[in-house]
């Protein structure tokens, strides 16, 4: 049961606000939202607005005070707040501040204030273009194709996991390095690449339009639903198990054109089908028509698996997408 009290660094985001749901389900005492808002917005906390154990700061992980003062009392945090492959393309110069300075100064703040356990969100972006399958946590990261932004997104991932480890071995704070694979699901963002496909592709099929997909529809992702990640940060905070990276996917590869088929599907549009054109994407993050990430020592370690599949997932996405007008 998570009965203490939890910070979670830029909370007002989409697998934030999921996380604190799962806390407070739990039994948290108390719940910290600390965000700037230059990319989370109060919209994903808005279902929180009437709980009595939820605190949501304004505040920047790049400013150590704001840190030092929402970790007090703090049994854990859950480090999200950074910038992904989109907003890094657009500043990279602030993505780097925040993914490397911002976890500097949330690992300082946990180590002064007491704080046990830091979950960090790293992500698969760590392995770059998998040069072997199937992917584990002990696969290498491989830069070969990778276009500037997804190159500097990975790489400032990895120097998260090494901070982490750093305190851990200098300073006995525990961690547990979390890998997401494309996560979606309800209160979708625009920011992750890959994600923002599948919401794209939802809102097409359900408003009655073609499904359109860059390429050929062959290139795949894991995606891996938004409550499954928050179970699986919930659980890395409690479990016994820690000072570990861990994958957080589905171990299933999805290519774009079975996205699009699936969204048709579950609205029931045998009429449209498919459109293809030339890929223009101006920001990819690394792709291919293989990954085959491994979620075994998940399983071993934090007893996760996920339970929704895409099918299901984009059923909850799609009856989202429409309660929202």
């Amino acid at each position: 049961m998570a009965t203490g009290n939890y910070l979670i660094t830029g909370g007002a985001s989409l697998i934030g606000s999921h996380i604190a749901d799962q806390l407070l389900a739990d039994g948290a005492r108390e719940v910290r939202l600390l965000d700037n808002y230059s990319l989370g917005t109060p919209a994903m906390i808005a279902h929180l607005s009437d709980e009595p154990r939820v605190k949501r700061i304004r505040g920047d992980v790049t400013r150590l005070p704001d840190l030092l003062e929402a970790t007090a009392d703090v049994d854990g945090v859950f480090a999200l707040a950074g910038y992904l492959t989109l907003p890094m393309a657009q500043d990279p110069l602030a993505g780097i501040s925040v993914n490397t300075l911002g976890m500097v100064n949330t690992l300082e703040a946990c180590r002064f204030s007491g704080v046990r356990r830091i979950v960090f969100s790293s992500s698969v972006a760590v392995y770059g273009t998998p040069a072997q399958h199937p992917v584990t946590e002990d696969s290498g990261y491989f830069s070969a194709g990778l276009q500037p932004p997804s190159l500097l997104y990975g790489a400032s991932k990895l120097m998260g996991e090494a901070l982490c480890a750093r305190y851990a071995r200098s300073y006995g704070l525990q961690f547990n390095n979390l890998r997401f694979a494309s996560v979606y699901g309800e209160r979708q963002h625009t920011r992750a690449v890959n994600a923002v496909f599948v919401a794209k592709i939802c809102d097409q099929v359900r408003r009655g339009e073609a499904p359109v997909i860059e390429g050929d529809g062959s290139e795949v992702h894991d995606y891996v639903y938004v409550t499954d990640v928050a179970r699986a940060c919930v659980s890395s905070m409690h479990s016994a198990a820690h000072g570990h990276a861990l994958n957080v996917a589905t171990g299933v590869d999805s290519t774009a054109t079975e996205v699009a088929q699936t969204a048709l599907r579950i609205c029931g549009r045998r009429d449209l089908k498919p459109q293809y054109r030339e890929d223009r994407r101006a920001v990819r993050s690394a792709a291919g028509t293989r990954l085959g990430f491994s979620r075994e020592k998940a399983q071993r370690e934090i007893g996760w698996v996920p339970q929704i599949s895409l099918e299901e997932g984009m059923r909850r996405l799609i009856e989202w997408q429409s309660a929202q007008g």
